[in-house]
């Protein structure tokens, strides 16, 4: 079965400073259908403005990813760790028992642009970490790269969670099949362009939710970035 979730109709938050797209229930935004997608639950779409962020505040037995789009996000934690996170670049933050951390666009004149993805842990009460890696276009040209795993499988970052995340870019003629299990969930998250998932075409911010599926068929693609993830039944 395939569900749907357009972009429009996700819950939106201006705080003049941060404009956010919300994919499941946050902060002031609640929806009982929309709560999260198996252990997948968070997905928000924000852009900072320049010169302003999110000041210090903890998080606690949490994986945290960010995926830079546009602009560089200035991320300091408890931890020791200032960076600054590039598109290109996948973060992941395991709160754990509990890490403080701030994110901040420091750019003048330039908007960051970036989603910001919790998965609920497979275990809880661990030690706060932290890693940062480079996924090229080309690493993602034509394919779903895997960039975040249990298991750091192919390169990718590690996550104390049952779940994968993949990255692609498509256009034109290129398209690819993933196997799926079908007692797991898949959600796909078109980040810009356009994008056929098992026939049902998507646009920029739509979203596929997929269960009881063998496989995942992307083509039909026009300048399009897309996420995948593999998560626990819903």
């Amino acid at each position: 079965m395939l569900t749907l979730r357009k972009s429009q109709d996700r819950g939106f938050a201006d705080h003049g400073w941060l404009k956010s797209f919300h994919s499941f229930s946050f902060a002031g935004y609640y929806d009982p259908r929309h709560m999260g997608f198996g252990n997948l639950r968070v997905i928000n779409e924000d852009r900072i403005a320049p010169g302003t962020g999110f000041g210090t505040h903890g998080h606690r037995d949490m994986e945290i990813i960010s995926y830079v789009l546009q602009g560089e996000l200035a991320h300091k934690d408890s931890m020791g760790n200032v960076k600054g996170i590039p598109p290109g670049d996948v973060q992941r933050m395991s709160a754990g028992r509990g890490v403080m951390h701030s994110e901040f666009n420091h750019a003048q004149g330039q908007t960051t642009h970036f989603l910001q993805i919790w998965i609920e842990p497979n275990v809880t009460g661990i030690t706060p970490s932290y890693e940062q890696k480079t996924f090229t276009s080309e690493d993602k040209r034509g394919r779903l790269r895997l960039v975040a795993s249990p298991d750091a499988a192919e390169g990718s970052v590690k996550i104390h969670a049952d779940a994968r995340l993949y990255a692609g870019l498509f256009d034109g003629d290129e398209a690819t099949t993933l196997t799926l299990d079908p007692s797991r969930g898949t959600y796909v998250h078109l980040v810009r362009g356009e994008l056929s998932v098992n026939g049902t075409p998507l646009a920029t911010g739509d979203a596929a939710l997929l269960s009881g599926e063998a496989s995942l068929r992307l083509d039909a693609a026009r300048d399009a970035e897309v996420l995948v993830f593999d998560v626990t039944p819903d």
